[in-house]
């Protein structure tokens, strides 16, 4: 694993121009004969756009694994990329919330979904002024690639949490207005903790509630990351703060508008959203639909 480290900290120096010679290769030999997911992608958008023909569905397949082709090789640059150059390709759009929320005394939960390039949000922390900022990650069976997520997320000044010691570390700190907390909110839970659905491109979609159930205990301020893929190797993120309907946010309703809002923005271009990954297999142990 150590030589596997060094060469792709070595690949993660060159140029994305360079990068990109390779993302087109991953997707040639990919798409046209390994054909990694292939059927998993063509069913997940057969089931989310019932109402698109198999012309529509196949374009926006084959878009899907350019950009997921992109997604990979941007993810080695992740490794050594610098915060200047990172602040070049990505934009961030109504950083007037995160001065708000700071002015309000009330922490920031972040919620981005699967859309690419999720891994290159990160850097927010270095133009926001918040002082703490910890993106959320899960563990994965491989420790060596969970090693490598967690380093990439620790940097620009960022201090990644593993997904069960957010919860803990969230009640722990103080509520002053000055952290974030980064989720990727569209995880599919383990078998073993799906208990809540609700309706999501079409499906019944497991989900998880733990930001949600913060919206009802602490008066924090929770924001959408509209991830938008301007052309290749670059990004705009519009940030959206999620109110209330009413006075204070009532049970369900965070995860409600934080899944419309996703939802929109797939809509909006369903190539780039992550249709690779299995979202949809524990549906079956929903136990209550909200």
């Amino acid at each position: 694993m150590n030589i596997l480290l060094k060469i792709l900290f070595l690949i993660s120096k060159l140029p994305l121009r360079i990068l990109y010679l390779f993302s087109d290769l991953i997707f040639f030999f990919n798409y046209y004969f390994v054909g990694y997911r292939k059927s998993i992608v063509l069913e997940n958008l057969q089931k989310s756009f019932p109402n698109k023909d198999k012309s529509e569905l196949e374009q926006i397949r084959k878009k899907f694994f350019h950009n997921f082709s992109d997604y990979i090789v941007e993810t080695i640059r992740s490794f050594t990329i610098s915060q200047n150059e990172v602040r070049v390709r990505v934009q961030h759009l109504n950083q007037d919330l995160f001065h708000e929320a700071k002015k309000e005394g009330e922490n920031i939960i972040l919620l981005a979904g699967h859309v690419f390039n999720w891994e290159w949000f990160n850097a927010l922390a270095s133009v926001v002024p918040q002082e703490h900022s910890h993106p959320v990650y899960r563990k994965v069976q491989s420790k060596f690639w969970e090693d490598q997520i967690k380093k990439i997320r620790n940097s620009f000044g960022n201090k990644a949490l593993e997904a069960g010691e957010v919860m803990r570390h969230i009640f722990r700190n103080k509520n002053d207005g000055n952290t974030i907390y980064m989720f990727v909110a569209d995880q599919t839970p383990h078998i073993s903790f799906v208990d809540t659905g609700l309706e999501f491109l079409h499906q019944k979609t497991p989900v998880f509630t733990g930001y949600d159930k913060l919206a009802t205990r602490m008066n924090l301020t929770f924001i959408y990351c509209e991830m938008k893929k301007v052309k290749r190797g670059y990004y705009q993120i519009n940030y959206h703060k999620i109110t209330p309907d009413g006075e204070k946010f009532v049970e369900n309703e965070v995860l409600k508008k934080f899944h419309q809002l996703l939802e929109n923005t797939i809509n909006k271009r369903p190539d780039n959203y992550l249709w690779s990954h299995r979202k949809w297999k524990y549906a079956h142990g929903i136990k209550k639909m909200v």
